[in-house]
């Protein structure tokens, strides 16, 4: 058993510091570009011909963005691939395609089996990372408990629920369900288990019992398991680093599996350009190698990422900090308020914030109200929008200011902000005596 002697659970703090040492190279601008033109392709295809309802539900799904969480992603790209591979398959092509009966057919069967064995190759390395992501962070946490019977004890529970996880979706598959049946079944699945590891943080759920067991399990490993996935907890840090890049090729594997779809249905009736099988084989490769090259990076990151850190490491970092400032999130479509009572009139109050800025640069509507002892509200500083902004406003009243972030107008999109504000009473001059002007006077003279 590994000693937690003056070890907490990682913070989102340290994560950003050990992620600061760590940048992703930015995608291929291929990724974006290719996405774009196979959505138009796809477009396309459904000038003459509307889409059908099955058709409606992926459009409406490429059109939405993609999920926030990294592992609901690294699913919904396992999804979508198994889904176009399926479409690959020789036994689901189009009847024109299979008979080959002109040479450009033929060059396009060709490609089409190629493109399903690099799609093929891709899902596996997808499942390979998810694997060993999840054998590193249970073998993680079983090395800091008593080495005996309560360490097996948590070894057998883990393994009869994979068991009857496994036993559900093969039922699922054997009763005929689909490929996304599939998936949104595994998805449940994966949320169980990060409901499980909070039970256990908790001793709530199915380890009710066990955890009257777990005399000596150090109290650090079951804060780390219970806070671990939290909303706003370490991981998402996590999704603020390496989520966008993941996003966009969700969104490029989605394009490709919809235009399949598409393409199909409406083979027979709509001749296939050379120039957009080119398009989709370059959309294909790129998303393969792309997405492979950021497996490969994020499972070094994730596999060299501690779970503890020591106090003194936390302190450091919180020291490392301006505490005059803080940091808030404010989700889509609400708004944070901060009230300061201001005594003296002509009191200055300065403020000094900016946005924790991700791949895209957004901004936050801010602005300053008086608020009177009777509720009565009134305008000082009219909402504008900034990225950042440092400023001072000369009290006019003695009483209540309320100032105000505002992110009402976004939809998506959460707003991370550094704030400091502050009240600085007026200067006054301090009262000369008699003597000290008349030393003044004989001092200048």
């Amino acid at each position: 058993m590994a000693s937690t002697e003056g070890l907490v659970p990682i913070t989102r703090a340290f994560l950003a510091s050990y992620y600061d040492k760590h940048p992703f190279t930015p995608l291929s601008p291929d990724v974006t570009r290719l996405s774009s033109q196979i959505r138009s392709m796809a477009n396309d295809f459904l000038t003459q011909h509307p889409p059908t309802q099955g058709e409606g539900v992926l459009i409406d799904e490429a059109d939405r963005l993609p999920p926030h969480k990294i592992d609901e992603n690294m699913w919904k790209n396992r999804e979508y691939i198994e889904e176009a591979i399926f479409l690959l398959e020789s036994s689901n092509w189009p009847e024109v395609l299979k008979q080959q009966s002109t040479p450009d057919s033929a060059e396009f069967a060709l490609t089409f089996g190629q493109l399903k064995d690099k799609l093929h190759n891709t899902l596996k390395a997808i499942e390979s990372f998810q694997i060993k992501n999840a054998e590193h962070v249970f073998n993680t946490v079983m090395t800091y408990l008593p080495q005996d019977f309560r360490g097996t004890l948590l070894r057998q529970q883990r393994e009869r629920s994979e068991r009857n996880k496994q036993a559900e979706v093969d039922t699922l598959v054997n009763s005929g369900g689909s490929i996304r049946d599939r998936y949104a079944l595994l998805w449940k699945q994966q949320m169980d288990r990060r409901r499980q590891l909070a039970q256990l943080g908790s001793a709530t759920g199915v380890y009710k019992t066990l955890v009257k067991y777990l005399v000596g399990v150090p109290q650090v490993l079951l804060d780390f398991t219970r806070q671990i996935n939290d909303d706003d907890g370490p991981m998402e840090e996590q999704r603020h680093r390496y989520g966008p890049p993941l996003y966009s090729l969700t969104s490029m594997i989605l394009s490709v599996r919809l235009f399949l779809s598409i393409l199909w249905a409406r083979y027979d009736t709509k001749k296939l350009k050379k120039e957009q099988i080119a398009i989709l084989e370059q959309a294909v490769n790129v998303y393969t190698t792309e997405l492979e090259r950021f497996l490969t990076f994020i499972g070094e990151v994730f596999a060299n990422a501690p779970f503890f850190i020591s106090a003194d490491v936390v302190g450091a970092l919180e020291a490392g900090k301006n505490d005059d400032y803080k940091e808030i999130h404010i989700p889509a479509g609400k708004t944070y308020e901060v009230l300061l009572s201001v005594d003296v009139v002509n009191s200055y109050i300065a403020w000094d914030f900016s946005l924790v800025q991700g791949k895209i640069n957004m901004d936050i509507g801010f602005s300053l109200e008086f608020v009177s002892p009777t509720g009565e509200k009134t305008l000082m500083l009219p909402s504008r929008r900034y990225e950042s902004d440092q400023g001072n406003f000369c009290t006019l009243m003695a009483g209540s200011y309320k100032l105000i972030w505002d992110n009402t107008y976004s939809t998506f999109f959460k707003k991370v902000i550094r704030y400091k504000i502050d009240c600085i009473p007026p200067v006054t001059e301090p009262v000369q005596s008699d003597s000290s002007k008349n030393a003044g006077e004989v001092e200048a003279g």
